[in-house]
């Protein structure tokens, strides 16, 4: 047996440095502020985090309950909108894609929604501007939900400033990460000074919890590398997926007990630190996965998610595959071979076991569907041409 086993994550998260660990002349906010674009930005301890205090601080500006989302969306966002003591309305999307259907969106619209979370998926960007007059006829916040997209513009800005308020991830495995982490921008200066009122209201400081975080992130830069990952990733995902539990092997066992608390400055400097080479970065991953889109559209049947904006960011590679069979064929051929191919959410949103209690029964076949015929590559730098290569074999001679 070989003791180190090449092992590709299943997204391409920024790799950490030593030199990251030093103090650093700036604040992450500061830094963030430059790369989105706008002086308002807010540090929370998740994306998860972020959300309940963007939404508490929506919520004490209006008596409206309910909050729409995606029916392809991940299972944290509903569980902030429970959390909050909210009501989360599932709209089905667009067949073969995330974005919401608008027409079933003004169907779905009324004078009790708080706000509308349009999914900014995989690193490609929804149409937003769509969204906002919908919302605005009756009174509706926009969040967007960017935690797979820090860094994707459309023309030169960047998104999560189209909509009242957006919301990107710093957890583990995205374009940046201190471990765990959430960032909430809002341009409108009003409305952000009561998100910063709200997050100092009901975001405590916990020690003992930043010290776990701090140590998970030293741990994070030394395990997320392809020789040693197997370790931490590699094994586990491997354990669920010989018992067949899909949910445990893609992440999506979320709980509804989840840590809020306060991000140390500390540990904001690691991030202000790396930040600083996520430009380079999602440009040399976004040429490598436009490259290897062009050879993957050469197979007959195989679809691949993408859209018109030319600065989305690629974490993955989204595939969808004719049918359901054909997709799982290829998850079993592929998912427990340390290639970074997997699936990314299992489950069409109102259909995990521990939130169906929150949802009415609702009828979204293209949501559905999506989760039914999609599956991942990871667009890691770990992953070399040689690995790429067998991914395409595989896949070729699936849908011949």
């Amino acid at each position: 047996m070989n003791f180190f086993h090449y092992e590709v994550p299943p997204t391409a998260g920024l790799p950490l440095h030593l030199s990251d660990f030093f103090p650093s002349a700036h604040s992450l906010e500061e830094k963030l502020s430059q790369f989105i674009g706008t002086h308002n930005v807010q540090i929370e301890c998740s994306a998860t985090s972020a959300l309940v205090v963007a939404l508490t601080s929506l919520k004490n500006l209006s008596p409206k309950k309910k909050v729409i989302i995606s029916a392809y969306t991940c299972p944290w966002v509903p569980i902030a909108i429970i959390h909050c003591g909210l009501m989360p309305v599932v709209c089905d999307s667009n067949k073969e894609h995330f974005d919401f259907n608008l027409k079933k969106l003004e169907s779905i619209l009324n004078d009790d929604i708080l706000a509308i979370i349009p999914t900014h998926l995989a690193g490609k960007i929804a149409d937003v501007k769509k969204i906002l007059p919908l919302a605005k006829k009756y009174g509706a916040f926009v969040i967007e939900d960017g935690a797979q997209a820090l860094g994707a513009r459309t023309k030169k800005q960047s998104v999560g400033l189209l909509g009242d308020i957006g919301i990107f991830s710093l957890g583990v495995g995205k374009g940046l990460s201190i471990f765990a982490g959430g960032v909430i921008v809002a341009k409108n200066k009003p409305l952000f000074a009561h998100i910063q009122k709200m997050s100092a209201l009901i975001v405590p400081t916990n020690y003992l919890m930043e010290t776990k975080r701090l140590l998970e992130l030293i741990f994070y830069y030394i395990f997320y590398r392809p020789s040693l990952l197997r370790f931490v990733f590699g094994i586990p995902l491997r354990h669920h997926l010989k018992k067949s539990d899909f949910i445990k092997a893609a992440g999506d066992n979320c709980s509804f007990k989840f840590p809020i608390h306060r991000v140390s400055r500390y540990r904001k400097y690691i991030g202000s630190n790396a930040l600083n080479r996520l430009n380079d970065f999602l440009n040399s991953n976004r040429e490598k996965a436009l490259s290897r889109l062009r050879k993957l559209e050469r197979i007959k049947g195989l679809k691949v998610l993408k859209t018109k904006e030319p600065k989305e960011t690629w974490p993955f590679i989204l595939l969808m595959m004719p049918n359901q069979k054909i997709r799982d064929q290829m998850t079993a051929a592929l998912w427990s071979k340390s290639l970074g191919v997997g699936r990314l959410f299992i489950e069409e949103i109102s259909n995990y076991d521990y939130l169906k209690p929150y949802f009415k029964k609702t009828n979204v076949p293209a949501g559905k569907q999506f989760a039914a015929n999609t599956m991942i590559i990871s667009n890691s730098p770990w992953l070399t041409d040689k690995h790429f290569n067998e991914i395409y074999r595989v896949l070729n001679l699936h849908l011949k």
